[in-house]
């Protein structure tokens, strides 16, 4: 709709300046005079003197004459009729655009490129471009060497590109995961792997993970959970949230960050993983 309009409106800008430019040559090549002039010339009569001290002026001489023709039954003679005179084209120097033109064509003009410009500038921001990194759809690679690369990081492998981590859900939990996860949860879960949002629930700070607990730890008001995203304590309402993955015909591992699916709830631990070792908050840290 909003296209339809401002298409609207450029051809009628369009045909305004046409019909208007139209109209102006018309008056140049007819001679029509303004009404400036007209009234000038009526102000600038002067008498013509008829002789014997009297005056009047010129159109009073006009309508004397006439009626003298009336009164004597003479008529007007007219020419004879001439041959026509070939067209002779003007010469386009004597023609020429004069500055009025000029101007009133560049003005017509530019409004004309501006309102096309603005059109084209609102087409742009209703069709955006491609989207790539968060937000998209963001391709991981093969599968089996994604879970090389998180167990190379320690069991934490974090994209900064798509802001989330990966890390790897283990087998054993497979049935425990089906009684908690929706089917859209459980095509990563089932391909092994778990794609989380980097943003805590509480208050969206953004949440390491700590290589001595094995644990996730928010460092503002410390929520803790396990690697699959599961809460274990702290403040937070629910588990971390996740992107929704697939796993496509080359067995490559695509996760969808323009969706993001709210964590479990408070209670979920169907890993029953515990702290492997000092938390990172010190002791501060609850559960």
């Amino acid at each position: 709709m909003i296209v339809l309009v401002i298409a609207l409106v450029v051809i009628a800008a369009l045909v305004l300046g046409f019909v208007t430019l139209s109209k102006r040559d018309t008056a140049d090549a007819t001679g029509r005079l303004s009404r400036e002039t007209r009234l000038r010339d009526r102000s600038a009569e002067t008498p013509v003197s008829l002789g014997e001290g009297t005056s009047t002026s010129g159109r009073d001489v006009e309508k004397a004459a006439v009626l003298a023709r009336i009164e004597t039954g003479r008529e007007v003679v007219t020419a004879d009729a001439a041959a026509p005179v070939a067209w002779t084209p003007p010469d386009p120097d004597t023609v020429g655009v004069h500055r009025r033109q000029f101007l009133n064509r560049s003005i017509v003009g530019f409004m004309g490129l501006g309102i096309s410009g603005f059109g084209a500038a609102c087409l742009a921001f209703l069709y955006p471009g491609r989207i790539t990194g968060f937000g998209a759809k963001i391709n991981l690679g093969d599968v089996n060497g994604l879970k090389t690369t998180v167990e190379e990081n320690d069991n934490f492998f974090y994209l900064a590109n798509g802001r989330m981590w990966i890390t790897e859900y283990p087998a054993s939990s497979l049935e425990k995961a089906r009684e908690v996860y929706s089917s859209a949860e459980l095509v990563s879960i089932e391909a092994g792997l778990v794609a989380l949002f980097q943003k805590c629930p509480h208050l969206g700070c953004r949440v390491p993970e700590c290589q001595t607990s094995q644990y996730f730890e928010c460092p503002c008001h410390g929520s803790r959970y396990n690697r699959v995203g599961e809460r274990r304590g702290g403040p937070a309402p629910r588990g971390l949230d996740r992107f929704p993955a697939e796993v496509n015909g080359a067995n490559e591992f695509v996760v969808d960050t323009g969706t993001i699916i709210p964590g479990p709830p408070i209670g979920t631990n169907t890993t029953g993983q515990e702290p492997e070792g000092p938390s990172c908050l010190g002791a501060g840290s609850h559960s």
